[in-house]
């Protein structure tokens, strides 16, 4: 059965931001809070029946509005007209509001609860098609590296291997220079080979 849905607010940025959630840890995973705003102050839950009825008619999404105002909240806002340095910082809490929640009836509670489960699967299926593109992209730049890697140091055998060939030449060639009888004679002998072997072949 879905548990029943609390209204938390915080401020983060130029925001003030509500949500209808479970729990805690479901409101600053939806806030995507990288602390507990709860624990150092910065958020709590609210007993405000107008942040109440806006965050329980779309549970399980983020609403915002600019930060220090009493305008409704909504998933769209407008930045503060105000942005002073108060406004900018993020805020204490406020201690909860006195004033009686609203009461909501126990089919409504549990048509909220039900539809917070569906936008928390639809963040979660999004948060992992994320992932997925994320992960392909690393993929390809990596197929992308390996093949340039693959194709320098083709080109770097290439090079290296011609400087050894003329290096062989050389060599050859100066042997021939400094035993002009020895080089004849190795040629006299790859002569008669080579004529052996169209010999042979006839």
């Amino acid at each position: 059965m879905p548990r029943k849905l609390k209204t938390f607010q915080t401020s983060l940025g130029f925001y003030d931001l509500a949500i209808a959630a479970p729990s805690m840890k479901a409101a600053l995973e939806a806030w995507g809070a990288g602390s507990n705003l709860f624990h150092q102050g910065f958020a709590t839950e609210t007993h405000d029946p107008a942040v109440i009825a806006a965050a329980m008619a779309r549970p399980g999404v983020v609403l915002k509005r600019p930060a220090g105002s009493n305008r409704r909240f909504a998933e769209q806002s407008d930045l503060p007209t105000d942005l002073g340095v108060e406004n900018g910082a993020r805020k204490k809490a406020t201690s909860p509001n006195k004033r009686l929640s609203p009461r909501i009836s126990d089919e409504n509670a549990r048509s909220a609860a039900a539809e917070f489960e569906r936008e928390e699967k639809r963040r979660d299926a999004e948060r992992r098609r994320e992932e997925a593109t994320r992960e392909k992209e690393r993929a390809k730049r990596e197929r992308a590296v390996a093949k340039a890697r693959a194709a320098l140091d083709e080109a770097q055998r290439k090079h290296c291997a011609v400087p050894r060939s003329r290096a062989r030449r050389d060599r050859e060639a100066d042997r021939g220079r400094r035993h002009p009888l020895a080089a004849r004679e190795a040629k006299a002998v790859r002569s008669a080979s080579c004529s052996a072997g169209l010999i042979g072949s006839r």
